[in-house]
């Protein structure tokens, strides 16, 4: 792909735009960045991140006229439905994603993650069993690095594995992983893609353009995620929690098992899992599932396995003080994600929820909240949403914090031995924090200070 002279304006100055920003500058292109936020909100600020030849447009797009650009290249947290998106189309001007435009330069091949909940802990699982099997390879995409900035470093004898998420999918026309995994798809989102109907078909985007030697791994258990499979062009393989399937990776005698052409391969006892919860064995089936096409086989997968804790932010064990434990599960950012969360406790627990709802009702958390949860917490944008939700399911005991550190110090006071202060909010972060990463390194830092004062207390 040529970009030398070709002018370039990139939309979105996040990870993503920033990556997107520096590479195709590199490559000779006239490269404009641009933001709807001004300067002032970006920490550190954008100059820093960006070579002095790329164009920085903030608190406004630039007009885009026919012939003002070659390339739009969309990030992924900004909608396609914006002015510049759509007169670039109107003009006939490409529009990208990071995630197709890194695809066209791949060379190795790609495992694709995606689903509702669960991604970041199959994706970082699975790079971990490839990597531990001695295979180079490269985790990136929604997980956190984009994965312009790495892929020309792979070959055909490595790997990469991409969580990807429905907004990068969105913009995808020949990206074509190969192998597909799609965990599960539960209501989320929906202020973006309009319905479950635009949902789904944007998750499935991640099969779209496969054939028959490449892969596509589904959730059995979950009805929307099992329906694609008529769908798929590709080799579909199941997993699955609570059904003893005639093929693919399920639960047998208390293992994680693969069964192929009726011969079951043994591959861990599921009480070895170090990883709390039904949807953390729900994460380690996939996972399984997508090495095991892929050649990895039961002691290779077993070996990781065994020793993986999970990743930060996501039922992160943080501290216990005075037997009450606190645990950091910030990347529950809608109401599915935080029910499999609580469920996965059998402790009595105090629960922080709240921020900044994407679309998503609350009654069927609230219901688990009803049954899990001795002391609701609630705070952010849309508290009084969640408290509404929770007293028609029968909660009683809820206290409104007025901002973050008084929600921790009010769990934290309230808290009584044997049980767990938690941080899932149900909510995006947005109206309080960049993203859940800060929301749960400020978590930590504030349970990290109740220490310090319990410290200073006893002496």
């Amino acid at each position: 792909m040529d970009f030398e002279g070709k002018k370039v304006l990139v939309i979105g100055a996040g990870k993503s735009g920033v990556a997107v920003s520096r590479f195709v500058a590199a490559k000779g292109a006239q490269v404009v960045l641009t933001d709807h936020k001004d300067d002032a909100s970006f920490e550190p600020p954008l100059s820093s991140l960006v070579p002095p030849e790329v164009e920085l447009v903030l608190g406004r797009y630039p007009e885009v006229v026919e012939g003002s650009f070659d390339l739009v290249i969309v990030s992924p947290g900004v909608p396609l439905t914006i002015t510049p998106v759509a007169r670039a189309r109107e003009f006939g001007i490409p529009v990208t994603g990071e995630l197709e435009l890194a695809y066209s330069l791949a060379r190795a091949p790609i495992v694709a993650i995606t689903g509702t909940n669960g991604k970041t802990t199959t994706t970082t699982l699975v790079g971990q069993i490839f990597a531990d099997a001695g295979i180079k390879t490269l985790v990136a995409g929604n997980i956190g690095k984009p994965l312009i900035t790495e892929v020309e470093k792979y070959g055909a004898e490595d790997l990469i594995v991409l969580e990807v998420s429905s907004f990068q999918l969105e913009t995808t026309r020949a990206f074509r992983p190969r192998v597909a995994a799609i965990l599960n798809i539960t209501p989320d989102h929906l202020d973006r893609h309009g319905s479950m109907q635009g949902y789904v078909a944007a998750k499935a985007r991640i099969f779209a353009n496969q054939t028959g030697d490449d892969y596509t791994v589904l959730n059995y258990d979950d009805l929307l995620t099992r329906d694609l499979a008529s769908l798929c062009p590709g080799k579909v393989i199941f997993f699955s929690r609570r059904h003893n399937l005639e093929e693919g990776v399920i639960l047998h005698n208390g293992y994680i098992a693969v069964r192929e052409k009726e011969k079951v391969y043994p591959v861990l006892p599921v009480r070895a899992l170090r990883i709390p919860g039904a949807h953390n064995l729900e994460n380690a089936l996939a996972a399984a599932a997508c090495a095991w096409v892929l050649g990895i086989r039961e002691a290779q997968m077993a070996a990781t396995l065994r020793h993986f804790s999970g990743v930060p932010h996501r039922l992160e064990f943080v501290a216990e003080i005075n037997g009450v434990k606190y645990v950091n599960d910030s990347k529950g950012t809608n109401p599915e994600a935080s029910i499999k969360a609580l469920e996965a406790y059998d402790q009595p627990i105090v629960l922080l929820a709240g921020g900044r709802n994407k679309g998503n009702d609350f009654t069927a958390f609230a219901r688990v909240v009803k049954e899990k949860v001795r002391l609701l917490v609630v705070l952010g944008e849309c508290a009084r949403e969640i408290e509404a939700a929770a007293r028609a399911a029968g909660v009683k005991e809820i206290i409104r914090a007025g901002d973050f550190q008084d929600a921790v110090f009010k769990a934290h006071r309230a808290a009584r031995p044997g049980e767990i202060v938690l941080l899932s909010p149900a909510c995006a972060s947005w109206d309080m924090f960049k993203n859940y990463e800060e929301r749960g390194e400020v978590f930590k830092q504030l349970v990290h200070e109740l220490i310090l004062r319990e410290m200073a207390g006893r002496q």
